[in-house]
């Protein structure tokens, strides 16, 4: 007889509450109950228009001025400048606030963990964020907001002030690297930690799908909560597979 998901849960809650530390790591599905697309799921941005991929496409981005200049008007409609955390961004606030969060690693771009209150410290945002902008030029940074103020202008296409190079945001494109700072602090907080928490996440994209092979190789425990199987369920203490926005919380509680 299969066990209700009540004592399902009840048994990750008890696992997490029995680790010293904890280092979650995030992707699309957290945030797609505020009204963030993903990318790859069945209704996922580039599911829908695999053309939607360009726009990420560092090469395309490059080469083609009307790849940039739509990006901008598409950065300026990205629903992350008005949706607000959902419940399982504000369930790993109370983690951290309870003591029990060693780093929170983000595939998101959207800053919803610092928005619901998690401290900025604590983030690792192994894409970077939609809210800064960098020179492909000279890497000078500046913000979002100055570059669609330049763009709501009369400039469709604004390149940096200080060399006249190329600019976009400040996130991770098809065919540029990882930030190394990043990518090492994400792996040490996964080698240094009792559980390894994956949420909203397929785990098929490297190297942060790794992570998990990191904290296993350190002798952490691991639970998956995804919508879709991932490469990683079988090796996994626990797999949950409820909506994130209850499923979290649901595991997070502190009893």
């Amino acid at each position: 007889m299969s066990r209700s998901l009540d004592d399902r849960l009840a048994d990750v809650r008890n696992l997490i509450q029995d680790s010293g530390s904890v280092t979650v790591l995030t992707g699309a599905g957290v945030s797609t109950e505020s009204g963030i697309p993903d990318y790859r799921g069945p209704d996922g941005a580039w599911t829908k228009d695999p053309d939607s991929a360009k726009y990420v496409d560092i090469d395309h981005y490059v080469k083609d001025p009307d790849i940039r200049r739509r990006s901008w008007i598409r950065r300026g409609e990205h629903p992350a400048w008005t949706v607000e955390p959902n419940a399982a961004h504000r369930a790993l606030v109370e983690l951290e606030k309870n003591g029990g969060l060693r780093a929170l690693i983000t595939q998101n771009i959207d800053g919803l963990h610092q928005k619901a209150g998690s401290t900025p410290e604590k983030v690792l945002e192994v894409h970077g964020n939609l809210f800064g902008v960098e020179c492909l030029g000279c890497d000078d940074l500046t913000t979002m907001r100055e570059a669609l103020d330049r763009v709501a202008a009369g400039e469709p296409d604004p390149h940096c002030r200080e060399c006249g190079g190329l600019l976009k945001s400040s996130t991770i494109f098809f065919g540029q690297s990882l930030k190394t700072s990043v990518l090492r602090a994400a792996a040490e907080a996964a080698a240094d930690c009792d559980l390894f928490l994956a949420i909203g996440t397929s785990l098929t994209v490297h190297p942060i799908a790794g992570l998990v092979d990191v904290a296993l190789g350190a002798g952490a425990e691991v639970v998956i909560c995804n919508a879709e199987a991932t490469p990683y369920d079988t090796v996994a203490r626990a797999v949950v597979r409820e909506p994130i926005g209850a499923a979290v919380p649901a595991m997070l509680r502190r009893t």
